[in-house]
């Protein structure tokens, strides 16, 4: 095999902006794009033929270049962050997204910010206004708080907070609650950040009344709970509740805050699943602030939503570190909408798609799966289809050890194996995110909406072929 006539056959850069495919793309995109993606693919073929051992193969590739230039200047112009199918049956995936925002949730949104808003303009007074005006009564009506506001999310939450009320004093947190978030954000390190002083208290499993008691100094500016939302520590334990933690702060004149981590407005036990403190519940026992995630089980837009007491909410609003945290009116505009959902519990189910998706029955569930299976198998894929039985997970580092019984349509491919299928279904052009279970891609109907079945089966269809006459 002669390696340098194979270099030599590549067209020079010249003829290929005489082509006139080149020259189309040139006046679609520009010649800057077209030449970058020239040269780019030109290196590419190179080391391709470098490493080559089939002549014909080497040249397959030399024809197909024009072709992978267009698909190189096509993809330097479509945004990399894309809608994708998610049916791994993770409610909450954190790497999807999290929560997903309905479709009329975000036109109104849209409508706002795509023009000009009172975001900060109060239209009563004519004059500036404030950004949190448009959600803090609605937070302090479901909520029962003083006052309300949001940042961008809750990690800055955290550290706005204990920066405006501890910072240059003592923090005394339990030694079983300093959580690690993800991403290696951990609460010290963020307590650090804020300027805070980490005081630990009791063991890993066990932390009593006392101790908090013992450790509260003239330099103690807070106690602070934290809600282990995405772990639990089960079997020899104790921990002091926020009903126990109240009493021994007003004693010392000392602000009690909770981070709740998902925050939940509504009683998840009706919909099957283990009770999780509310935020209602922790106002009720007297934190005198609390805050939680947006985008998690609340099911909005990231933020993170701090509510409590007028006096520490002020506080914070004058911070300085609130400009830099503070929400955009995008957020403002879709948290808003997405609060005023929950002042009636059955609107909020029907409406905010993480309640809707927690609280499918399993009946309906069922006949999803089956709709959607029937749909897969009338494309004739090269496939086995049958609908099996499956685990969903709330995800998000939200209620770790629920698992609901959920349906999912298995699909075992004929001619592809299932580790091959699965990396195609990511590059498809609206990549399907599967789990894979027993040499199967299986999909959870509980994420998936139904106005996505056809589009899936159209795509998986495409990718798998068809059977044959006389195997359907």
């Amino acid at each position: 095999m002669n390696k340098n006539l194979l270099y030599r056959s590549i067209p020079k850069v010249d003829i290929l902006l005489a082509d006139e495919g080149i020259k189309v793309l040139i006046e679609t995109y520009s010649r800057e794009s077209v030449m970058e993606a020239i040269h780019s693919e030109m290196e590419k073929l190179r080391a391709f033929i470098g490493v080559c051992e089939e002549e014909e193969k080497a040249k397959q590739q030399i024809a197909l270049l024009n072709e992978n230039i267009a698909k190189a200047v096509s993809a330097m112009h479509t945004p990399n962050m894309k809608k994708v199918i998610n049916g791994t049956g993770t409610i909450l995936h954190t790497n999807l997204g999290r929560a997903p925002i309905s479709f009329e949730h975000m036109m109104r949104a849209a409508e706002i910010v795509s023009g000009y808003s009172n975001l900060e303009y109060n239209l009563e007074a004519g004059r500036r206004g404030e950004r949190y005006s448009h959600f803090e009564k609605l937070l302090c009506k479901l909520t029962g708080a003083e006052a309300a506001m949001a940042v961008n999310n809750n990690a800055s939450s955290v550290l706005l907070i204990l920066s405006s009320l501890a910072k240059g004093g003592e923090v005394i947190v339990s030694r079983g609650e300093l959580i690690e978030i993800g991403g290696k954000f951990r609460i010290p390190d963020v307590m650090e950040q804020s300027g805070a002083n980490l005081v630990e208290v009791g063991t890993t499993n066990k932390t009593h009344y006392e101790d908090y008691e013992e450790a509260i100094t003239e330099e103690t500016k807070a106690l602070l709970k934290v809600h282990t939302s995405n772990y639990r520590i089960v079997g020899f334990t104790e921990s002091v509740g926020i009903d126990e933690l109240v009493p021994i702060a007003k004693e010392h004149g000392i602000p009690v805050v909770e981070d709740l981590g998902s925050g939940v407005l509504i009683n998840l036990e009706k919909y099957g699943l283990t009770h999780e403190p509310t935020v209602q519940e922790s106002i009720a026992h007297g934190a005198d602030v609390v805050c939680f995630s947006g985008d998690k089980l609340l099911g909005g837009p990231q933020a993170g939503i701090i509510i409590g007491k007028k006096k520490y909410i002020d506080m914070m609003k004058k911070n300085q570190l609130t400009r830099a945290l503070r929400i955009d009116k995008f957020t403002a505009a879709a948290l808003e909408m997405v609060l005023m959902e929950y002042l009636s519990e059955e609107t909020a189910v029907q409406n905010i798609p993480v309640l809707r998706m927690i609280a499918m029955p399993l009946d309906e569930i069922e006949k999803e799966a089956g709709y959607f299976a029937r749909i897969l198998r009338r494309t004739g894929m090269d496939a086995k289809i049958q609908v099996v039985s499956y685990e969903s997970q709330i995800g998000g580092g939200s209620l770790p050890l629920e698992r609901m019984e959920s349906r999912a349509v298995s699909i075992q491919p004929n001619g592809m194996s299932v580790a091959e299928m699965e990396e195609k279904m990511r590059h498809l052009e609206i990549p399907i995110i599967p789990r894979t279970v027993n040499d199967s891609i299986c999909l959870d109907v509980r994420t998936i909406e139904r106005k996505d079945y056809k589009m899936i089966a159209s795509e998986l269809t495409e990718l798998l072929g068809q059977k044959e006459k006389e195997e359907r």
